[in-house]
């Protein structure tokens, strides 16, 4: 057997909104599959992404709520302009840290409640997760 594709598929009670948050933080596009079930999420013309319809989605609550089922952890070569970029389009900060630091994370909420991380690292690459 031989994988032709993978795509993460975030369930999301508003499909235009969390599809269009996406696509925005990824530089990307919206490609509305089926208006009433699911979306993807282009980047450079290929899928990256998956939306999929879920009303009654129950939102992760991080940390100490709902479970998250997955998360996102983005490297980013700017922090303070990715930051500036989730927020204005609609993320929530659920755990905040130091952007002037050389290497660490930020954790967010998308507008469906998916925790997922902007993450950025010193210029010689020599940053962990444990680190922090």
């Amino acid at each position: 057997m031989r994988i032709l594709h993978q795509m993460v598929v975030l369930d999301a009670p508003d499909l235009a909104a969390e599809s269009t948050f996406w696509a925005g933080l990824l530089d990307g596009t919206v490609d509305p599959k089926d208006e009433h079930g699911w979306h993807a999420v282009l980047v450079d013309g290929e899928q990256r992404l998956g939306i999929q319809h879920a009303p009654d989605l129950v939102a992760p609550d991080w940390p100490d709520g709902a479970p998250q089922q997955l998360h996102l952890d983005l490297y980013v070569d700017d922090i303070a302009e990715a930051h500036a970029r989730a927020v204005a389009l609609g993320a929530r900060v659920l755990q905040p840290a130091d952007l002037t630091e050389p290497g660490g994370y930020v954790v967010y909420a998308d507008p469906a409640g998916h925790p997922f991380c902007l993450c950025w690292m010193p210029a010689d690459g020599t940053w962990s997760p444990d680190d922090v």
